[in-house]
C-alpha cells in the first residue's frame, strides 16, 4: 500500500492506494497534481533518513511526502 503524505499547519493527513488498482491510481495522480501545481513540493523516501525531490508522480513510490510553500514574514 503506497501513501500520499500532506504536511500542513494542522499537522497532516495520508492518502493510502493500491498501486495495483487503476482508479486509486489516478485519483493519486491528480491529487499530485493539485498539490505541486498549489505550490507544494513532492518528495520519495529513498532510504533511513533520506529522501528525493520529485517533479512527476510516481505510482511505484511507497511513500511521497509533500511540503507547503515555505512562507516568510
Amino acid at each position: 500500500m503506497a501513501v500520499q503524505i500532506v504536511m500542513d499547519t494542522t499537522g497532516d493527513s495520508r492518502h493510502e492506494f493500491n498501486a495495483a488498482d487503476a482508479v486509486a491510481v489516478a485519483k493519486a495522480e491528480h491529487r499530485f497534481k493539485q498539490l505541486t501545481e498549489a505550490g507544494f513540493t513532492a518528495a520519495v523516501r529513498t532510504g533511513k533518513g533520506r529522501s528525493k525531490i520529485i517533479r512527476n508522480f510516481d505510482a511505484d513510490a511507497e511513500e511521497t511526502v509533500f511540503f507547503p510553500r515555505l512562507q516568510g514574514g
